[in-house]
């Protein structure tokens, strides 16, 4: 290959960009702040390393945290080494070791056909197991104790270590759930004996297999010579120690990411692992991608002047040659209905003033419960808009009831699959029949399913009668399943099963939308069987890829011109070229749960910086001075995040209410404009221009005083406001404020035990 056709493949890389194209020898840190091009660097990376360092594309594995950006990553490769970017290793990390796993697990004692669990199916059994236990479901809630089983496989705590670990004993007995571990013994032993993992299995075994059997862990260190990982930031401990472990011999492993979009700590992810990164491989070859190529300069700007606030990071200079587009926008309004209103005509406003379509919009929130406003206003103003992040297609009961016998079909030891469809449709076989299987079963010793094949022993009458018809059914799918692909098979269990049949005799709205999902399923199964790309058209590929799909990858009827609605967690990765990001209110963003530490606030204001940068031309913050929140109305404040931000690149657009605008920022009146959110035409009036205030430099001997007997009258000094007179007290349920008249910024309502006073007279 020329040096000409390298350079010309390169032509397309800015300078940082290309270093970490062609680098590709040693541990390298890609650090990529918001659109910087990081896919880009990824994908001509691993093309780089097939086309020009000739490398087998067998020998490459590419770490992703969704299988779109897998995908996506693979067809832009595909442009440059064509068909060999197939056989790359490359998907998500539950994907790609759920793949090994399928040739490697029968050394930990999973056959290679094991069931992969969703948290639903994890959640049901531990209903069945605190039952079982005698416990009360009202305190060992499933989620509860599933998500505590989750954050110790996620820490590669195994339940062995659980119940000898006086700490995590010691907090469950705080919690008032002393029996933790045991269900967590329990549950493991329940997946095990079901031959079924639970995603978090798939890493946690992953790393189990490379501990207990070095030969396999050589195997693949051998295989892989270079190991990529996308989004570095979000991995936890067992991902990264399973990419350190195969690593470790040729160590060629890239990691790219942006410790400021770390947001994921509540799912396990780990920002030290970023952070910490150059200690576990002092060669490390370091990377900044600098130039954002999305967004306009003052967006840039007012990101950097929230995230620079943070105090664990690593630094990084982000800027854009970009124009510097319009200031950003500041809406208050009296209720958070109200702010609904706002939102809403801003978003008419500018597709008729700019002639955007919907899709060029998103609205962005804390909680999904801050849709309904949202939702309610646009509904109004015919406005399309989709929220994204409800019910899954494959989370639809009728989809997983026929999942269910497929999943079934495949492996007649998955318990929660017998429970799901042995009396669907009813065919008189009841809940204390099915114990009795699961009872007989532990008893004595054998697998689900030679209980059933030998159910006359153990249950009697009709419902033993039915049980041995179910019995014949599901060797009748196993049999055709072994000489079918995943269509046929799915088609003949579709039919045969009568789930068809019950679903096409309810003609009732509801019923045909459910049998129209269910066809829409086999839709899906066929274009599986009928992708080139599929190798493996078996029924138990088709079920891997559905258990691996990310909330990304959802199919379900997205419509092509809507204003988008999402939670900030969810629109991590997505860009629009407008962004509204509202409920930006103290206890709400940030979150009254991530107050507690230094950490937890970091991560909030990570949380903002990644909303900012999620806008290309146009970004709007909005808030409401009162908001129901737990059935009760609410004073809200400003939050801290938008004082956060350079007062330079902020203008308020819409103001409703009685509070001045934050200091500094500057305000714009738009006359009409009020009488399209529903409030009454106001006198258009000049610009008002507020005078930037300089920031109070408290005294050297500031300390926060103790404010329980604060009164009306005394003299005190804030950090950041200065000094003010206490005007008037008010006390809301627990919640005490001082409402402060401050020198320089004049009257303030201040929550007492959030804020810092000194109390100085």
């Amino acid at each position: 290959m020329s040096l000409d056709a390298e350079e010309e493949f390169l032509k397309e890389l800015n300078e940082p960009q290309r270093e970490g194209v062609i680098n590709t020898e040693g541990p390298t840190m890609i650090i990529a702040g918001a659109g910087s091009g990081k896919t880009r660097v990824l994908t001509y990376r691993i093309a780089y390393l097939i086309k020009y360092k000739h490398v087998d594309p067998f020998s490459i594995m590419a770490l992703t945290f969704t299988n779109k950006a897998a995908r996506e990553m693979r067809n832009r490769i595909e442009k440059v080494v064509d068909n060999d970017a197939r056989n790359i290793w490359m998907g998500t990390f539950h994907s790609v070791f759920a793949r090994l796993l399928r040739s490697e697990a029968h050394h930990i004692g999973y056959p290679s056909n094991f069931t992969i669990y969703d948290a639903d199916d994890s959640k049901s059994l531990i209903k069945s197991i605190v039952k079982e236990q005698g416990l009360d479901d009202k305190v060992y809630k499933a989620n509860a104790v599933f998500s505590r089983i989750s954050g110790a496989k996620n820490n590669l705590v195994s339940w062995k270590d659980y119940i000898n670990n006086p700490l995590y004993q010691a907090d469950d007995e705080s919690q008032m759930r002393p029996h933790i571990g045991k269900l967590y013994q329990l549950y493991v032993q329940r997946c095990f004996k079901a031959d079924a993992m639970d995603f978090d299995d798939l890493l946690f075994n992953t790393n189990l297999l490379f501990k207990e059997h070095p030969d396999v862990l050589n195997k693949y260190q051998q295989r892989f010579q270079y190991v990529l990982v996308d989004e570095f930031q979000d991995t936890n401990i067992s991902q990264y120690l399973i990419t350190k472990r195969l690593a470790s011999v040729r160590q060629n492993i890239a990691v790219v990411g942006d410790d400021a979009q770390s947001i994921y700590a509540f799912r396990g992810a780990n920002i030290q692992n970023i952070l910490n990164f150059e200690k576990d491989y002092p060669d490390l070859r370091i990377i900044k991608l600098e130039q954002n190529y999305r967004s306009t300069q003052n967006i840039v700007n007012a990101a950097n002047s929230v995230i620079v606030k943070n105090k664990a990071q690593l630094h990084k200079n982000v800027w854009t040659s970009n124009q510097e587009g319009r200031l950003i926008e500041l809406i208050k309004a009296v209720s958070d209905n109200e702010e609904g209103k706002l939102v809403a005509s801003t978003i008419f406003e500018q597709k008729m003033n700019h002639q955007y379509h919907n899709s060029d919009f998103a609205v962005l929130y804390r909680t999904n419960s801050q849709s309904r406003a949202m939702e309610e206003a646009l509904r109004r103003m015919n406005i399309k808009y989709k929220v994204v992040g409800g019910l899954s297609f494959y989370q639809r009961k009728e989809i997983k009831d026929l999942l269910g016998y497929l999943r079934f079909a495949v492996n007649q030891n998955d318990e929660q699959a017998l429970r799901r469809i042995i009396n669907l449709p009813k065919r008189g076989i009841g809940d204390s029949s099915v114990d009795k299987i699961i009872v007989a079963a532990d008893e004595q010793g054998v697998s689900l399913w030679e209980i059933l094949e030998n159910i006359h022993h153990f249950v009697g009458g009709r419902a033993g009668e039915a049980i041995k018809n179910f019995v014949t059914m599901i060797k009748s799918f196993r049999i055709t399943m072994e000489k079918s692909d995943a269509y046929d098979t799915a088609q003949m269990v579709a039919k045969n099963s009568g789930l068809l049949k019950e679903l096409y005799e309810d003609k009732t709205v509801e019923g045909l939308n459910r049998y129209e999902n269910v066809q829409e399923l086999l839709n899906a199964i066929k274009e599986f069987v009928d992708n080139p790309e599929t190798n493996d058209k078996t029924l138990g590929a088709f079920l891997q890829e559905v258990s691996l799909l990310t909330d990304a990858d959802d199919k379900n009827k997205e419509l092509d011109d809507a204003v988008t609605l999402m939670t900030i967690h969810m629109a991590k990765g997505l860009e629009f070229k407008n962004v509204f990001v509202v409920g930006m209110e103290e206890d709400l963003f940030p979150s009254q749960m991530m107050l507690s530490s230094r950490a937890d606030l970091e991560e909030e204001r990570r949380l903002f910086y990644v909303a900012i940068t999620r806008a290309e031309q146009h970004l709007f913050l909005s808030y409401a001075l009162n908001r129901y929140r737990y059935g009760r109305l609410k004073t809200c404040e400003p939050s801290r995040f938008l004082s956060d931000i350079d007062t330079t690149y902020l203008q308020v657009s819409k103001s409703i209410g009685s509070h001045e605008p934050l200091p500094g920022v500057q305000a714009q009146h738009f006359g009409k404009r009020s009488l399209i959110a529903g409030f009454p035409e106001q006198k258009p009036q000049a610009p008002r221009h507020f005078v930037k205030q300089t920031a109070h430099q408290p005294s050297s001997d500031f300390k926060p005083s103790d404010t329980s007997n604060l009164i009306v009258g005394n003299r005190v000094e804030h950090p950041k406001f200065g000094f003010g007179k206490v005007i008037r007290m008010d006390v809301d349920g627990a919640n005490r404020k001082a409402i402060i008249d401050f020198e320089q910024f004049g009257e303030k309502t201040l929550l007492l035990s959030f804020a810092k006073l000194r109390i100085v007279e």
